[in-house]
């Protein structure tokens, strides 16, 4: 914790009516600590925040106030190589399936321009329903954060859904391109991190759901940074 001292800008004395006294001062880490982006997670967060306190004579109360304040790791200094990623989802290529021969015939294609992402530029691709036996209700991308917390007794590891954007709803035309887009949300993810007690990755699902409520999923890992 930092703690700067006010009041010889204002002389010891605010009138009344409104009064802004500038200032500002550097963020300073202690010992080895490092300084963090700011992340809002489940089990995982960390933020900043600014306590202003204005103490005032005997027969006034004091005054207090908190408010969060946004830090952004350094942009790495490494020019970042895309990494493309095509991919082909059919019943053979799916796991965790128990009745492979009761799934309907279907082919899907697509790609992701890059699963190494700069965090202030969206994920793009494009997605191509080839065939399906079954009519498709709707094409969904969901962003997932996986976070790991514990230490060298035990290690908890969960993933919970940030958001889900729908990229089509209903039977879509095959063979027609279907744009990927998706913003990652400023508060709820950061660049991929890794320490010595806890770890915040991300990944991006491309879910299809078939009017016979089949759920076709394929999981990407994507690793975020800051350019």
């Amino acid at each position: 914790m930092s703690q700067i001292d006010l009041s010889p800008l204002s002389q010891g004395k605010v009138p009344g009516g409104k009064t802004e006294i500038p200032f500002e001062f550097p963020l300073h880490t202690k010992g080895n600590k490092v300084l963090y982006e700011t992340y809002h997670g489940v089990f995982v967060n960390i933020q900043y925040t600014l306590r202003c306190d204005m103490k005032r004579s005997l027969l006034a109360k004091d005054l207090s106030k908190t408010c969060e304040f946004m830090v952004h790791s350094l942009p790495q200094k490494t020019k970042l190589q895309p990494t493309p990623v095509d991919f082909t989802i059919t019943p053979e290529t799916l796991q965790n399936v128990r009745e492979r021969s009761l799934l309907p015939k279907f082919l899907i294609r697509g790609h992701l321009d890059a699963t190494n992402c700069v965090i202030t530029k969206p994920l793009t691709g494009e997605l191509v329903v080839e065939s399906s036996d079954v009519a498709i209700k709707s094409i969904e991308l969901q962003l997932v954060r996986v976070e790991t917390c514990g230490c060298a007794e035990g290690y908890a590891r969960d993933a919970t859904e940030i958001q889900n954007i729908q990229i089509a709803e209903g039977d879509v035309c095959h063979s027609l391109p279907i744009p990927i887009y998706m913003v990652f949300p400023r508060l709820f993810t950061c660049p991929t991190l890794e320490t010595i007690n806890f770890k915040v990755e991300f990944e991006v699902n491309v879910v299809i759901v078939l009017h016979d409520e089949h759920l076709i999923t394929e999981n990407f890992p994507l690793k975020l940074c800051r350019a």
